[in-house]
């Protein structure tokens, strides 16, 4: 587990310091969770094309769902582990590059990683059959979104991949669930 530990803490190093000022607001532009509003209006509006209002409000309730089951589940890994973000860490946090507007206390696992990742395998899944560019994009931009908060200082990469796995399982069981109850509320629909 230490070794486990260990590599986690020279990848993250490695990774954070990769960074440079030149780069620094894009990164911070986009770990802010309000930068990605002009993609979810996209989103929003693709889901209505997709689904119509009567589905896009039903579909909007899984969204929020979704959002809320990862963001809680990460609340309780955070609290239960009490794993110290890197911005907190002594003999890390000497090394690395804090540009991050707060540091919290506890950093696992990343509920930005898992929202974004919950709702790019979410959206992708359900947009797929019409939109085949959308799920690939929403992949990128949740690895991007992983990523940065690797560059701002406030998790290691074990926070990240594991928020993309929790965030992509949740959402594969929100899916499921949205279909079913699809096929069932609308079947005269579509």
């Amino acid at each position: 587990m230490n070794e486990l530990k260990q590599l986690d803490y020279d990848l993250y190093l490695w990774l954070n310091n990769l960074g440079s000022e030149t780069w620094d607001p894009f990164w911070l532009i986009l770990t802010d969770k309000w930068s990605s509003i002009p993609l979810y209006a996209v989103l929003l509006f693709l889901i209505f094309k997709r689904f119509g209002l009567k589905g896009t409000l039903y579909t909007l309730v899984f969204v929020a769902l979704l959002i809320t089951a990862t963001d809680q589940l990460a609340n309780v890994f955070k609290h239960g582990f009490e794993r110290l973000r890197p911005c907190r860490q002594e003999g890390i946090m000497q090394q690395a590059r804090f540009i991050a507007v707060r540091c919290g206390s506890y950093g696992y696992f990343s509920a930005h990683a898992a929202s974004s990742m919950a709702l790019a395998v979410f959206v992708g899944l359900l947009l797929k059959s019409r939109f085949k560019w959308v799920f690939p994009l929403l992949l990128v931009w949740a690895v991007l979104v992983g990523y940065s908060r690797i560059y701002v200082g406030v998790h290691y990469p074990g926070d990240v991949i594991t928020g993309f796995v929790i965030g992509a399982l949740i959402a594969v069981v929100v899916f499921t669930l949205h279909r079913l109850g699809y096929a069932k509320f609308f079947k005269n629909e579509e």
